[in-house]
């Protein structure tokens, strides 16, 4: 790995720039997503959830919301019905036909555009471009007891790192692959780090976008 690239300077003024290239060239696309989230349902055309970030720091982060207002609540009616839905959930952490999209969340979704407001995370430092996907923190008074439940003894080489926007394994099977296979490839690119790496995640993200693949 590149220690050079790895430091702040180097690997912060790219995120910077590149999420100030795509927030401003990009602000037509989020303004009509905005109009058609707004159009799709009741509630807040953004949701804010609650990650961790670097070293434990709990970020939250912003996504175009996609889902009904009451999608927890719902969630938890789904799986105690729907035993097959329970599984998918417990070995995926996500639903393919998930009942709670809006009719515009579920193309958000399947092309990874309701992650766009994320660039403000990577702006304001909370995020890079490229690193580990954050997982969602329910329990804030437990976040740290949470986190180690996912990650395990991989837990303190994951969180050395900032999260990423997108990660490898997003170019490598996305939603497919397991969480145990995903741990695997944050690791992997953990100890491989360096730019011409990030570069071809970056160019394999925008290839899924256009033609996604394995994204639910």
């Amino acid at each position: 790995m590149s220690t050079d690239y790895r430091s702040f300077r180097l690997k912060r003024f790219f995120d910077i720039f590149f999420s100030s290239i795509c927030l401003t060239f990009g602000s037509p696309l989020y303004l009509l997503i905005m109009v058609l989230t707004f159009l799709s349902s009741k509630g807040p055309i953004f949701y804010g959830g609650w990650r961790m970030g670097q070293h434990g720091k709990l970020i939250k982060c912003w996504k175009f919301r996609t889902m009904c207002v009451d999608a927890d609540a719902k969630l938890q009616s789904i799986l105690q019905e729907n035993p097959f839905l329970k599984k998918e959930w417990a070995i995926y952490n996500k639903l393919k036909d998930d009942p709670r999209l809006t009719w515009i969340g579920k193309f958000l979704r399947k092309t990874s555009l309701d992650e766009l407001p994320q660039f403000w995370n990577v702006l304001k430092g909370d995020l890079s471009i490229v690193g580990p996907r954050p997982i969602v923190i329910e329990d804030l008074q437990n976040a740290e007891i949470e986190i180690r439940k996912y990650f395990g003894e991989k837990t303190d080489k994951i969180l050395s790192v900032k999260p990423g926007l997108t990660c490898i394994w997003q170019v490598k099977g996305r939603n497919l692959l397991t969480f145990q296979e995903r741990i695997a490839f944050e690791e992997k690119y953990i100890d491989s780090q360096n730019f011409v790496l990030d570069m071809k995640i970056i160019f394999k993200t925008i290839k899924i976008l256009i033609f996604p693949k394995g994204a639910f």
